[in-house]
């Protein structure tokens, strides 16, 4: 097989769907030796903020000399985006030599009626692509809930729940305490956590914990404070358990100190357990680490910038930065959504604000359709393109120079934008 045909065999597994529960991930990795028990492990869980805790950790620990490895999900642009090793994407031979490995493991599972998803799959392959590379550390974030995630069969050295939110309801309940529940399967027995949950979330977080004897940190809004802000950097003070932190960092927003304050806390955790981390190597991991797609400016006169909100919180937290955080004359806003998401009320936050919309879509197949999304914003003039690249050849003839546009509603939907714009 070549990559190509790797990545249709891998995509082929799609079709099956969300299946959460252990047995099949248990089964592969039984069948490759278990390589996550090979090295040491951050895993990160939680809705919001994930992606840029995993970014922060791993800049921190390559700026001390460790090998490490990566893993996230979705991908914005290319699958090798879900495999990192020192800030470095999976090649193409080596997502070969993976799925040879894999493969004769997940065809007997087949002619046994075992389907894996393609989540666990590809989960597998991330364990085994960072012990093959001898990671010191691997900082493995959640695809979905926690709980029965293909990931949760981990043995971390500290776990981190960003926050807690409505999402994906259909499969993890209807109720915050229900999801925070799910979130907290990833706690285990004496291993530290770090959380930046609330209310009725955080009770849940706490009461696990402590069943599972598990010292746990919480981030609150008073752990960090906004000191300056521009727009190529923002300035905050974090308030840790070891010192004080002046930190910069060029992902704007302000929802991006309470993941700096979440990092902070485990990058202490991880200190006081023994790994070495100089205060020097932070500031400048602050500093120069990326996550594309969240709050990223690729463009300017006007002003383009690319949010993968998604969900609730995260278009509230997009909202709030756009009102509170930038100056412009119009807000044109380009948003595509997924069939599975809370649509009306993702709408109902953040078209307010918008002075024109345009409604598209991604190419994936869970995308909404833009017509019916048309149909759902209330009181706006409304443009319906039906690809990406229209819509924002569209958005840039009718921008002025002072003006904002804003692609957001799903990371499949930034991430075709993203690979559009930095194309052409």
């Amino acid at each position: 097989m070549n990559y190509k045909d790797c990545i249709e065999w891998l995509n082929s597994f799609e079709k099956f769907g969300i299946k959460l529960g252990l047995d099949r991930i248990e089964y592969i990795c039984n069948n490759l030796g278990n390589p996550q028990d090979f090295y040491k492990i951050v895993h990160v869980g939680g809705t919001n903020g994930k992606g840029s805790v995993c970014r922060f950790l791993e800049s921190v620990l390559v700026n001390n000399g460790f090998i490490v490895g990566t893993y996230t999900s979705p991908h914005l642009q290319r699958f090798s985006e879900r495999f990192v090793l020192n800030k470095k994407e999976i090649s193409k031979n080596e997502v070969v030599n993976l799925v040879a490995k894999l493969k004769p493991i997940i065809d007997k599972m087949m002619e046994e009626k075992s389907i894996p998803t393609y989540f666990e799959i590809v989960t597998a392959m991330g364990f085994l692509y960072f012990k093959e590379k001898n990671v010191d550390i691997a900082i493995i974030e959640v695809g979905l809930g926690g709980r029965f995630d293909a990931t949760n069969i981990v043995n971390p050295m500290i776990t981190v729940i960003t926050n807690v939110t409505l999402e994906h309801q259909k499969i993890l309940g209807d109720k915050i305490k229900d999801i925070a529940l799910e979130k907290a399967g990833i706690i285990k027995e004496d291993i530290p956590t770090v959380t930046a949950t609330t209310g009725e979330a955080l009770k849940v977080i706490e009461k696990v914990a402590q069943e599972k004897d598990s010292k746990i940190k919480i981030i609150s809004n008073y752990s960090w404070k906004v000191i300056n802000k521009k727009l190529d950097f923002w300035e905050y003070n974090v308030n840790g358990s070891l010192k004080e932190y002046k930190i910069k960092t060029n992902m704007i927003g302000k929802h991006q100190g309470e993941n700096i304050a979440i990092t902070i806390a485990a990058i202490e955790s991880l200190q006081m357990n023994g790994i070495y981390i100089t205060d020097e190597s932070i500031d400048d991991a602050f500093l120069n680490t990326k996550n594309p797609g969240r709050m990223e400016i690729v463009g300017t006169n006007p002003l383009f910038l690319l949010d993968g909100a998604h969900n609730i919180a995260a278009m509230k937290y997009l909202r709030s930065t756009l009102e509170d955080d930038f100056s412009y004359e119009k807000l044109i806003l380009i948003i595509g959504i997924l069939s599975d998401k809370n649509i009306q009320e993702i709408l109902d936050i953040i078209s307010p604000i918008a002075d024109t919309i345009i409604v598209t879509k991604s190419q994936i197949k869970r995308a909404f359709d833009p017509r019916l999304l048309k149909e759902m914003v209330k009181d706006k003039e409304v443009v319906l393109k039906d690809r990406l690249d229209e819509a924002i050849i569209y958005a840039k003839k009718i921008a002025n120079k002072s003006d904002i546009v804003c692609v957001t509603g799903s990371l499949y939907t930034v991430g075709e934008a993203r690979d559009y714009i930095f194309k052409n």
